[in-house]
């Protein structure tokens, strides 16, 4: 598959992982769906996320070394979730998936994080109707960091300096605070019943509620749970980023355009 067919298809995708999270700020939700409101989404999902697979590692012919690296990765950062369980925001798995993405690029960065959700969901028989909303969330963090990593890290073997883990680093803060922002709205509706300030109004419209989820986040996650997650996020890249971005050097990958990876001499 093409670059640009893959470039599409990470895009197409995304769209509609768009349209799962933001509904319900749009629409009306019965809170007597909590539990059964998104299990369809992983038989769109999974299809989706191996088909992005295939076309970020394979491009006009597949590449052995591009998908071992890729199902390496995930393994990785599946076992980081794991040895963090999620718990108060102790989240290591997302310093890696910053850097891995960083070095791999923007398409396969979106298949690493969504694969290792569903790796360590299946390691753990924690699939729910939670995980593909977790799964588009970490894919988009991966995403992002491989287009921050085009734009910081040095091309064609030059030195990797200090600036471009210290950006990696900022990235992994916004990040981490976006990815606890999406992952709240697939329970928000269901989360507080009705007749509070932060409750959501079935049928409000995007005026109405997304200061309610807004509020709603801020005052459950933002200053807690995802300022942990982005405090870890950070001291993982700041601390291992060099190291981690070294190891990757040699790899030449990336479905947006070849990628040269900086070794960190």
């Amino acid at each position: 598959m093409s670059t640009v067919a893959s470039r599409v298809l990470v895009v197409v995708t995304s769209l509609l992982g768009a349209v799962m999270f933001g509904w319900p700020l749009v629409a009306s939700v019965a809170p007597r769906a909590e539990g059964q409101s998104a299990p369809w989404l992983l038989v769109v999902l999974v299809p989706l996320v191996l088909a992005t697979a295939l076309a970020a590692v394979t491009r006009e012919r597949p590449d052995p070394r591009a998908l071992a690296l890729v199902g390496v990765l995930a393994a990785l950062v599946a076992a980081l979730r794991l040895l963090g369980t999620g718990v108060g925001g102790l989240e290591p798995m997302f310093f890696l998936l910053v850097l891995a993405g960083a070095s791999l690029g923007p398409s396969l960065g979106f298949t690493l994080g969504a694969l290792a959700m569903l790796v360590s969901a299946l390691l753990t028989a924690g699939v729910g109707p939670w995980l593909p909303f977790q799964a588009f969330a970490a894919a988009w963090v991966g995403a992002g960091a491989g287009l921050v990593g085009r734009v910081v890290l040095p091309r064609d073997g030059a030195r990797l300096g200090r600036r471009p883990v210290v950006l990696l680093a900022v990235y992994g803060v916004v990040a981490a605070y976006l990815y606890g922002l999406v992952t709240n709205l697939w329970f928000w509706p269901f989360a507080l019943g009705d007749g509070t300030q932060l409750s959501y109004v079935p049928g409000g419209g995007l005026s109405e509620n997304l200061p309610r989820f807004l509020a709603y986040t801020l005052a459950t996650s933002t200053l807690t749970v995802d300022t942990v997650r982005a405090v870890v996020t950070a001291a993982g890249v700041l601390a291992l980023g060099k190291a981690v971005l070294g190891v990757l050097g040699r790899a030449r990958v990336g479905s947006w355009g070849v990628a040269t990876v900086p070794s960190a001499r």
